[in-house]
């Protein structure tokens, strides 16, 4: 079946293009396991664009995407974000993205395999119709079920469902990680202070109990927050430490003026400091983090996709002792000096990647959230007259909006 749509290929002067595509509908697995499935058509509905399909975009300008291709295929169409109809059921869906024969993929191994909707080995969102795993297609939360149209408002919220749950696993695996780095800190503590006083009494904050010195370890891990970089990934992540830590200190690091839109934004909803790092040192930058989070970093989250981030943490010294690097970014090279690093007991962390319990639940989180106020509509004549364009200097050009979308069916929309 021949459809339209966007679609990356191989070449140096036109990776992007937009124009008649035929799809292929090859069966697939969600999980090891479970039996292989062809897709049924769906038609995509509202659709986001993500830093991710910008960089697709480079790579097929360097050649490099033959291994993100469908198999057998010399295209790509990409998008990984938004809302679909499927017919056959009568119902909106989000397209829960990553599937393959694995039994997480977000954690699969040598000898197991994974696809992406719209990213890597199989075709996305940006076309007027394709086919998509039955049991990858999620529903909507009870209250919006048997909607004909989708309300822009909701549409606008949805579109985040990837990249939070993004910040849901990340958050679930800071939790994980953060319980085994600190608990023998708080342990040790407790031990020497039993032993001082010869009766079994803790610090503050640092129960006797197993089960309380992990919970305690948890909170230690979010206690002094640094986020650097105020994109979309920042933002979530932020969400979800402050949703599930209220006593963390959060400081955002960003070059946008406090003033701006985003920074309002996420000050109004996300209770947090914010530093502009714009025009000072990235010694200056350290400084100022120590100062305001009152120490060093317990978490440093990157964000904003600089080698920037990596170099203040370790070099300068805004983590510390027994502190997570959390490599959020997509790019940056990460280095640090083992002397320092080895001693001061730090970890580095780097994964993003989502399971359908995070997407689940971030479809339930977005649906009640504020976050459509951030979303600015592309006109979608505007973007297929010129999907390259649109991408340099309107969607990813300095200056645009945190977020853009684009209703690719308006029938479906109200």
């Amino acid at each position: 079946m021949k459809t339209n749509g966007t679609y990356f290929v191989n070449d140096p002067e036109s990776p992007l293009r937009y124009g008649e595509i035929n799809l292929i509908n090859p069966p697939r697995q969600r999980l090891r396991g479970e039996e292989l499935r062809e897709g049924i058509p769906a038609y995509p509905v509202f659709c986001g664009f993500c830093g991710t399909d910008l960089e697709l975009m480079r790579m097929g300008q360097r050649r490099e995407l033959g291994p993100k291709f469908p198999e057998g295929e010399k295209r790509l169409i990409n998008g990984h974000e938004g809302v679909v109809w499927v017919p056959s059921e009568n119902r909106f869906a989000i397209v829960l993205i990553r599937g393959g024969d694995s039994y997480d993929p977000t954690r699969f191994t040598e000898d197991e395999t994974y696809f992406e909707y719209g990213c890597d080995g199989a075709d996305g969102l940006f076309s007027e119709k394709n086919y998509f795993h039955p049991d990858m297609l999620l529903h909507l939360p009870e209250q919006y079920e048997g909607m004909k149209k989708l309300p822009l408002q909701l549409a606008k919220r949805l579109v985040f469902c990837d990249p939070y749950a993004c910040a849901i696993f990340q958050h679930e695996r800071l939790c994980d990680l953060g319980a085994a780095q600190n608990f023998r800190v708080l342990l040790a503590k407790a031990s020497a202070k039993e032993k001082a006083d010869g009766k079994a009494q803790v610090p503050e904050k640092a129960p006797a109990s197993q089960p309380d010195l992990m919970a305690a370890a948890v909170e230690a891990t979010f206690a002094r927050t640094v986020i650097y970089g105020l994109g979309t990934t920042g933002l979530f992540i932020g969400d979800q430490i402050r949703r599930n830590h209220p006593d963390a200190r959060i400081l955002f690091v960003a070059r946008s003026r406090e003033s701006s839109e985003k920074v309002q934004f996420t000050k109004k909803y996300i209770p947090s400091d914010y530093l502009c790092a714009d025009g000072i040192s990235e010694k200056e930058i350290s400084e100022a983090i120590r100062k305001r989070l009152g120490g060093t970093a317990s978490l440093f989250v990157g964000t904003s996709g600089s080698e920037a981030e990596h170099r203040i943490a370790f070099a300068e010294g805004a983590l510390g002792n027994n502190g997570i690097y959390d490599s959020f970014s997509l790019g940056p090279h990460v280095s640090f000096d083992s002397m320092p690093f080895g001693f001061k007991n730090q970890l580095i962390f780097a994964s993003i990647n989502f399971r359908q319990a995070h997407m689940e639940e971030a479809i339930r989180i977005l649906s009640e959230s504020h976050f459509d106020e951030i979303v600015r509509l592309i006109d979608k004549e505007e973007f297929i007259r010129d999907p390259m364009g649109a991408y340099l200097n309107k969607i990813y050009a300095k200056g645009a909006p945190l977020k853009t979308a684009v209703i690719w069916n308006k029938e479906f929309v109200e």
